[in-house]
């Protein structure tokens, strides 16, 4: 049984705002907690108020702020000889590095933030830390290595009841099986996620399993309406809380969606849409992705073949930086899929 679903990166007097609360009324809440707490000379209240205010700036796609947001949470953590807030400040600075593509640099802190969790005895940042390099390594296609992390962060968030936890295992598993074109295990477990999800009011958590149903339905079902209606219902959610992040990765799904029903003009503008997103939050992987759905909605309304096989070129050295694994497999569906050869072309952007 799940109860309602908590938000425990609001810390402090931050602890009475909930899981739904719109982004823009938590960065306010907490920079007015976090400057009270300043001038009464709190180190500890500092780093608990300013991890709320990190976290608001990194969902918001204010990449700088939340950088220093969470550096600062991290030294008044240290200064209060506060391990846990330490724990939870590394925690989001790890998260923001994946969020940036950085991957070695996130797996770095997110392990020094399991560390440091065990060690201040909090075993919800633990588990939170965990998730994150399991998260970072099914970013990165490493699926053999993280899917037994995956497993057992679900059994443990199951056991303790947490739904907020067990809702985003749920949605790293099922995104594993759709990649590996186990589309009827991944809608079940996108299914049971959402359902939590919605039990537990965990409106954010519903959203992106509403993108994960909305994915497995066009590309198994083919039902590109009822994958729109999925898009429309948790865009809503997306606007109401101020998830710019999940906004973006909606419109690029919505572009995934009308690219495979043919619809290339709607698809192309999406992903122009979801591009300048993406470029604005400083989020490489999404801007990627969103580029390679750009140039296969373009070659299909007509784009030169030799500029295409450019750039998916670029694309697959870009996606390889990053870290991303299987980005050359992607590159390599959408030229079989245009009768490309982006051989040469790869050889030219080297």
């Amino acid at each position: 049984m799940y109860g309602k679903a908590v938000a425990p990166e609001y810390q402090g007097a931050l602890t009475t705002l909930s899981v739904n609360s719109s982004l823009v009324d938590v960065l306010a809440t907490g920079t007015e907690q976090l400057r009270a707490a300043e001038r009464a000379g709190q180190p500890g209240e500092v780093a608990r108020c300013g991890l709320a205010v990190a976290e608001a700036h990194r969902r918001l796609g204010q990449v700088r702020d939340a950088d220093r947001a969470w550096k600062a949470s991290y030294r008044a953590a240290r200064d209060a000889g506060d391990t846990a807030a330490m724990a939870w400040a590394l925690w989001s600075g790890g998260t923001l590095a994946r969020q940036r593509g950085a991957f070695a640099l996130a797996r770095r802190l997110l392990g020094l933030a399991a560390e440091l969790g065990e060690r201040g005895d909090d075993i919800v940042v633990r588990g939170y830390s965990l998730a994150g390099l399991a998260e970072t390594g099914r970013i990165q296609g490493d699926y053999e290595a993280v899917g037994r992390l995956h497993e057992q962060l679900l059994a443990e968030a199951r056991r303790r009841g947490e739904a907020r936890h067990t809702v985003w295992a749920l949605e790293g598993i099922a995104q594993m099986h759709r990649n590996s074109g186990a589309y009827d295990r991944a809608y079940a477990l996108f299914e049971e996620a959402a359902q939590i999800a919605a039990r537990a009011d965990d409106r954010r958590g519903h959203a992106w399993a509403l993108r994960g149903l909305a994915d497995v339905v066009s590309v198994r079902d083919g039902d590109t309406e009822r994958a729109l209606a999925l898009l429309s219902e948790a865009e809503t959610t997306c606007r109401a809380m101020n998830l710019t992040s999940a906004l973006a990765y909606n419109h690029k799904m919505r572009g995934n969606v009308h690219y495979r029903a043919g619809r290339y003009t709607e698809a192309r503008n999406l992903y122009e849409q979801a591009l300048a997103e993406f470029r604005a939050m400083s989020e490489p992987r999404g801007e990627a992705l969103a580029r390679l759905g750009l140039a296969k909605s373009l070659a299909r309304l007509g784009r030169d073949r030799t500029e295409t096989a450019a750039e998916l070129a670029d694309l697959a050295r870009t996606l390889e930086r990053i870290g991303l694994r299987h980005a050359r497999e992607m590159v390599a569906r959408a030229e079989e899929e245009l009768g490309l050869d982006t051989r040469r072309a790869l050889e030219a952007v080297r």
